[in-house]
């Protein structure tokens, strides 16, 4: 993948850095427009952000501008599928309410269409939950899931097969108008996309420092597990209402969140995301806890997985399950949900700031190059 350098090559009419999903988008953006795209990442693959993730692309949770660039990638995301031959399903998202503020949530969060509320014997056929203490919850209709090992890895073959270069285990030490400075010698370039996330601080700290960007991380878990059926669809909880901007902007939202904390101090200190995603092998994916810093411990706490597996069995219809996996993943966050910055002639700086790169960083690239670089919209039919 990493082509001898010469003056021929070593210039493109887009250079992105980085190779995660807004990186990703950004050079399908500019290839479907037929121009010559080279990324440059120091790793040899995605191994960030875009692969420790649930998969959940959790389009109709969001609100505003991140909800605008959700609706953008979910169309990004189909026809990457599509093309690319990734898993992809058109799932949507189920919601378990097992309180009656939880309800009160999402029956404010249903007045703005795209969402259903869901009786309790209504969720039991959709999920395998556990009947006692469930009340009901909803059904998120335009949302995707993906399995984001095996998606990302797609799309970079796929790209490749466009004409797009990887540059990979090539470090970029600078960026300039027109010119990226790497460990591998320098390319030119008509524009500059940067989009390495959270280490923005490390490329152009004063952007980072600015902007309040540091990381989060969060512990995640991968599970074997016998449940009587299916989960038919990304499933979350009353914690995951704290957090997507949908749902957190009324009153309901502030008694559920003091009722939650009151109640269960332990998990809020975790500033946990419940939520679950099933895999095509029948595995389980489990989480996340948050914690953010400029640099946080590489340390996983066992307390946070033992709670996991503890909320698990109690949500779900299902013995003990087996951990198959642990890891941590890392994004950036800040103060805002995305970071868009165009300050240098010809280089965008791009980050989604809030953890949801994965459901809007297709749209985030499409539409801010677009206008950057005063681009018109690609060609319908255009791969």
């Amino acid at each position: 993948m990493n082509a001898p350098m010469n003056a021929t090559q070593n210039h493109a009419d887009v250079v992105v850095v980085g190779s995660g999903i807004v990186g990703l988008g950004a050079a399908y953006a500019a290839v479907r427009r037929g121009l010559r795209v080279i990324v440059v990442d120091r790793t040899d693959a995605p191994v960030g952000a875009t692969i420790r993730n649930f998969g959940h692309l959790c389009i109709g949770a969001q609100s505003g501008e991140a909800r605008r660039y959700a609706d953008t990638s979910r169309e990004l995301w189909l026809r990457l599928s599509h093309d690319a031959g990734f898993w992809l399903r058109e799932s949507g998202t189920l919601v378990a309410a097992r309180h009656d503020d939880e309800i009160a949530v999402l029956e404010a969060a249903t007045r703005s269409g795209g969402m259903r509320m869901l009786a309790a014997d209504e969720l039991l056929r959709l999920a395998p939950l556990r009947a006692e203490g469930l009340v009901g919850g909803a059904h998120i209709e335009t949302d995707l899931q993906t399995d984001p090992r095996s998606a990302a890895g797609a799309i970079v073959r796929h790209l490749m097969s466009l004409g797009v270069e990887f540059r990979f285990r090539t470090a970029v030490t600078a960026v300039t108008t027109e010119i990226v400075e790497t460990s591998r010698g320098s390319i030119t370039a008509g524009s500059i996309v940067v989009a390495v996330n959270h280490d923005v601080d490390q490329l152009l700290p004063e952007i980072a420092e600015r902007r309040g960007v540091v990381r989060c991380s969060l512990d995640m878990m991968r599970v074997a597990v016998s449940l009587p059926r299916p989960l038919g669809a990304p499933l979350l909880t009353g914690w995951s209402l704290l957090r997507y901007g949908r749902f957190t902007g009324g009153p309901e939202a502030t008694a559920l969140r003091e009722r939650l904390h009151s109640e269960r101090p332990d998990l809020a200190a975790l500033d946990l995301n419940q939520m679950y995603t099933q895999l095509p092998d029948g595995t389980l994916i489990v989480g996340d806890s948050h914690v953010t810093a400029v640099a946080p411990s590489p340390f996983q706490p066992e307390a946070a997985f033992a709670a996991f597996l503890t909320e698990a069995e109690e949500l779900f219809e299902m013995p003990a399950p087996r951990v198959l996996e642990r890891w941590q993943g890392v994004y950036a966050k800040g103060p805002g949900e995305f970071v868009i910055e165009s300050d240098v002639p010809g280089v965008l700086v791009l980050a989604a700031t809030s953890g949801i790169g994965m459901t809007t960083g297709l749209g985030l690239a499409e539409e801010n190059l677009t206008a950057t670089f005063g681009w018109t919209p690609a060609m319908e039919g255009t791969s």
